[in-house]
């Protein structure tokens, strides 16, 4: 009985342990990034073939990258999100995670990038701290640029890149084309995101386009991000000799865009359902139609 009594109280304490890490490294998000990095190994699969345990490797070195780069921008912007009545609720801002077990994980994550960098070959392991210094950095680009949105875009945009060199251990032009088109969507998305703070930015002296652009033009400016991105997804198609399933997605993903861009315009409560539902559809669907094309054509 009071082994019993012992274990319950671990295995909740465990529990939330593991609630509290999920919502640190906002866990949910992951559907922005693997289904491009996935697409990419698609993709690269065409020229070498994947093996399970590369893909094992590649799948482990972008959870430690997004990780290491969720992780570092909560304690980058903990004495920020603790002033922000958005935000107060991070388990780095109640205690819930403290900033030595924050520092643990990032230390935790950034090895295990380089372990399975090292893993993937040369090419990867030379480029993985540049990859690291890059999302690491953006966490304190809201501090002196307002293209901080791009830097973010770049950023995930590095998932689908990593994912070819990591198949293929080769650069390939096209791409980045992928990348481009994914940059150019994160950056659209995420500056409807920071409309949700465009007056405590302001306040604290915080970089951001709808900060420095106010609300009305910074949508002009994710409209024109999010046009560049669609036809960032277009173009894929003849460079990887994609077809017409392709094709058809594409042009779903071209009015999944303008749904989320007039959802916005309509009522700017609509921001958290653009955010989320519309992009995760955005990025699922990107990958069920490649990989659906591909399957076809083969």
């Amino acid at each position: 009985m009071g082994t019993q009594e012992q274990t319950a109280p671990r295995a909740r304490g465990l529990k939330a342990a593991l609630r509290d890490f999920a919502e640190l490294v906002a866990f949910s998000h992951t559907v922005f990034l693997f289904p491009f990095a996935l697409a990419a190994v698609l993709l690269a699969h065409r020229v070498r073939p994947v093996t399970p345990a590369r893909l094992a490797w590649i799948v482990l070195a972008l959870v430690a990258a997004r990780t290491a780069a969720m992780v570092m921008n909560r304690i980058a912007d903990r004495r920020f999100d603790a002033e922000n009545p958005r935000t107060q609720n991070r388990p780095l801002v109640t205690g819930r995670v403290t900033p030595a077990q924050a520092w643990s994980y990032l230390a935790l994550a950034c090895a295990v990038f380089i372990l399975a960098c090292w893993r993937l070959g040369p090419l990867c392991l030379m480029l993985s701290p540049l990859a690291l210094a890059w999302v690491l950095g953006y966490s304190f680009s809201k501090r002196f640029t307002s293209l901080s949105h791009l830097w973010l875009g770049s950023a995930t945009a590095l998932a689908p890149l990593g994912a070819w060199i990591g198949v293929t251990g080769s650069f390939d032009w096209r791409i980045l084309v992928l990348a481009a088109a994914v940059s150019l969507w994160v950056a659209g998305f995420d500056v409807i995101y920071a409309c949700q703070d465009l007056g405590f930015d302001r306040r604290r002296g915080l970089c951001s386009l709808p900060a420095r652009l106010g609300l009305g033009r910074a949508l002009w400016v994710s409209r024109g991000l999010h046009l560049g991105a669609w036809a960032g997804f277009v173009a894929l198609a003849p460079l990887f000799h994609l077809g017409r399933v392709y094709l058809v997605g594409a042009l779903a993903l071209g009015a999944l865009l303008a749904l989320e861009q007039a959802l916005v315009a309509a009522k700017k409560a609509n921001i958290p359902m653009a955010f989320f539902t519309v992009n995760g559809v955005v990025s699922v669907l990107f990958f069920l139609v490649l990989a659906l094309d591909l399957y076809w054509e083969t």
